[in-house]
């Protein structure tokens, strides 16, 4: 496992793509994981002494560049940032001969990651309490962590991927397809129906996308996916679908963490199941669920309003926890 702390030049820098107006980049250098993924990894830091540290969790096809405006309204609240581009996407290593297809065979394999994040920041010493900010996959990844024993004090959850959204495809019907993808030996090909090798960014029209409803927000992701292709993801593999699904079943089946939590889902959701974020929120006593009305899948890159109501809430929340420790 790395512990090269960026701070003092110990580790390898690795590089962070900036568009004009981009608040400053964070450290950014690389980690190693124990099957011998190469990682990127970065950290922001706020101006004064740290009052915590947020763990982030990207969602599937992200990068940490995305996460610079989010970063700085954590470090303006005084909140050090620190995550990684996830094994498969960003400018981590890509596990197959095609770097466009997202792919893991077993979810399992993400946790691998959150150890060496758990431990870079370990070794860093980044200042307690630690927190767990967590998009989409990362939500599914970030849920696994904790009932694995991630040592944070709250965890802001932003459209988990507890469930797929699948309007017109019943699950047996998914399952059926993506069996048969195993059976014959298709499974890391990409799976219909999820983009193929294209980027959705790039290949969707701004009116009617499932991500975001604001327009300054979509250019920005346009902008970032277009100036740096090799950051970004196609569709996933059958493989991918497979153990996603798989690993949502299984942590449906068990019960919640004891952790300080806030669930934010957009009224408008359509990359993820609803249904399965209110039925985790309904029973977890310490979970508090946000619905904003308006918002689509990308609640913390929506109009400043909607935006406003899950990072205040999120940051609200970091900030109890951390009076309740001091």
């Amino acid at each position: 496992m790395a512990t090269d702390d960026p701070r003092d030049g110990a580790a390898e820098v690795a590089p962070f793509h900036l568009l004009p107006g981009d608040p400053a980049p964070p450290a950014a250098w690389w980690l190693r994981t124990e099957d011998g993924i190469r990682l990127r990894a970065g950290l922001w830091q706020p101006v004064g002494p740290a009052r915590g540290t947020v763990l982030l969790f990207q969602g599937r096809t992200e990068y940490l560049e995305k996460y610079g405006p989010v970063a700085r309204c954590l470090t303006g609240a005084g909140l050090a940032v620190i995550g990684v581009d996830w094994r498969g996407q960003g400018l981590s290593d890509r596990l197959l001969a095609d770097p466009r297809l997202g792919h893991v065979a077993d979810f399992a394999e993400y946790q691998r990651d959150v150890v060496e994040l758990a431990v870079a920041a370990q070794a860093m010493d980044l200042p307690r309490p630690w927190h767990l900010l967590a998009h989409s996959m990362g939500g599914c990844i970030g849920l696994a962590a904790l009932m694995n024993g991630l040592p944070v004090d709250s965890a802001a959850f932003s459209a988990p991927m507890w469930g797929l959204h699948h309007p017109r495809v019943p699950g047996a019907v998914v399952t059926g397809v993506t069996r048969a993808a195993h059976r014959l030996r298709r499974a890391q090909r990409v799976a219909i129906g999820t983009g193929g090798a294209g980027t959705y960014l790039l290949d969707a029209p701004f009116r009617g996308n499932a991500l975001t409803g604001d327009a300054r927000q979509w250019a920005r992701l346009v902008a970032q996916a277009g100036s740096w292709p090799d950051l970004t993801l196609g569709g996933a593999t059958y493989a991918w679908i497979a153990a996603a699904r798989a690993e949502m079943q299984r942590l449906a089946r068990l019960p919640s963490p004891d952790v300080a939590t806030l669930i934010g889902v957009g009224g408008a959701e359509a990359v993820v199941s609803q249904a399965a974020i209110r039925s985790r929120a309904a029973g977890w006593p310490q979970a508090r669920l946000l619905q904003i009305a308006d918002a689509r899948h990308e609640l913390m890159f929506e109009s400043e309003a909607l935006a406003q109501r899950f990072t205040a809430a999120a940051l609200a929340l970091f900030t109890a926890t951390t009076a309740q420790r001091t």
